[in-house]
């Protein structure tokens, strides 16, 4: 017990323990700040590339490569720490070569069981390559619906408009409806009643469409006609197409304008009406 508190003793007082000590901890230092600052200079590098790049070709392509940079960021980050992680585990004197031949053999153990990770990467890999969706797109995929932040190696990120973030490993992305792609169209059923003329309703809704403007709107919207005739109204049909995903504003503009052209002209909406028939008995 004596041998072994002298021993740590002169450890602790040993000059050249404290130097060696010391050498360490710079050189540890030295790797974590050369480690961030080349994730990101090559962070702002691609950054750089991408938005040149981008701004020459067209939306589709510019997506695609904006996703590519994002992914090629993430790949950066992951082995960079990698990289950093062994040189400081060389620094404190563990031999490479043992840990990493043990580290492949315990990898290939670990393949094994974790196919869902190996699918979500190629999951990941084939919906970029694909270009099945991109950052900045509106999709929905199950029960989730929202903006894709980020597209990762593992997982996808999508916000939803409420403010969920929603992180979906990517190999549980099977059925994917993207709204970002196309034109949409905005639907609006107009119902009127019965006494109304309907003709006139369609004719005040028609002009009041070619009036209406929006920054949405690809085309003016048009009255398809009668579209269905309930017990108590007329249901007209008024379409009109839009940029993607953003129908559901421009059918709130289109609801407004069309209330507000209906109230000036006197055509009223359906409303619950109730009717009493009296039959009269004749007397014998």
């Amino acid at each position: 017990m004596n041998n072994w508190y002298h021993g740590l003793l002169n450890t602790l007082t040993n000059q050249d323990t404290w130097e060696n000590l010391g050498v360490t901890a710079i050189r540890i230092a030295l790797i974590i700040i050369i480690s961030k600052l080349i994730i990101w200079l090559v962070h702002k590098s691609l950054d750089r590339i991408v938005l040149e790049r981008a701004s020459k070709h067209s939306p589709s392509q510019a997506r695609r490569m904006t996703t590519v940079g994002k992914l090629v960021k993430n790949v950066t980050t992951y082995i960079m720490y990698f990289i950093g992680m062994l040189l400081m585990l060389s620094e404190v004197g563990i031999n490479l070569g043992p840990l990493l031949a043990g580290a492949g053999v315990v990898g290939i153990a670990i393949g094994f069981g974790a196919q869902s990770l190996v699918k979500d990467i190629l999951t990941g890999f084939f919906i970029i390559l694909e270009d099945q969706f991109a950052v900045g797109d509106v999709i929905q995929t199950g029960t989730f619906k929202g903006t894709v932040e980020v597209i990762g190696l593992r997982t996808t990120k999508i916000l939803s408009w409420t403010g969920e973030v929603h992180m979906i490993p990517n190999g549980m992305i099977n059925e994917v409806t993207n709204f970002s792609v196309n034109n949409t169209l905005a639907v609006v059923d107009v119902l009127v009643a019965y006494e109304a003329q309907v003709d006139k309703a369609m004719s005040i809704i028609s002009e009041t469409m070619s009036r209406l403007e929006h920054e949405n709107l690809v085309k003016q919207p048009e009255v398809l006609g009668v579209q269905l005739m309930s017990a108590t109204s007329v249901t007209i049909r008024v379409t009109g197409e839009c940029k993607p995903n953003t129908h559901h504003m421009v059918a709130r503009a289109m609801n407004k304008a069309i209330k507000d052209a209906l109230d000036r002209n006197g055509i009223e909406v359906p409303y619950p009406r109730m009717v009493t028939y009296q039959r009269s008995l004749e007397e014998g």
